[in-house]
């Protein structure tokens, strides 16, 4: 398996429409996946629980990656997100990610900051919405 970065990730769990919420899960993170966002920490279980939540709000977008570094199995990248939601509402939401990837390319455990930069104030909590 090659490795995987976020770009292939979130376009799998959220802009490939088609592809089934658990196949791009397993393609992209480990078992014991864990994630820590805005400060809160989550479990592959409530990862689920929250991609399968923005499924359902969100109806398309894009992904633009600024910067990108590997070393080892650390991974950073700041992003940003554009979303289209189910109310027709467009979002864009900053990232900045820091990451340690499994020997098989997965990610294992990502902690991110997030940060509404255009859109309703509503969509601030995309990023952690379950």
């Amino acid at each position: 398996m090659s490795a995987t970065d976020i770009s292939r990730a979130l376009n799998d769990l959220l802009f490939t429409p088609g592809l089934g919420l658990e196949e791009a899960v397993e393609r992209h993170f480990t078992p014991d996946y864990r994630q820590r966002t805005n400060g809160v920490w989550s479990d592959r279980a409530d990862f689920v629980r929250h991609m399968t939540r923005l499924r359902s709000l969100v109806r398309g977008g894009h992904i633009e990656v600024h910067e990108e570094l590997r070393d080892g199995p650390r991974y950073a990248d700041r992003h940003t997100v554009t979303v289209e939601r189910d109310n027709g509402r467009i979002s864009r939401i900053e990232v900045h990610l820091f990451a340690v990837m499994a020997p098989d390319g997965r990610f294992q455990r990502v902690d991110e900051t997030t940060l509404l930069v255009d859109g309703h104030p509503e969509d601030a909590n995309l990023g952690s919405v379950r």
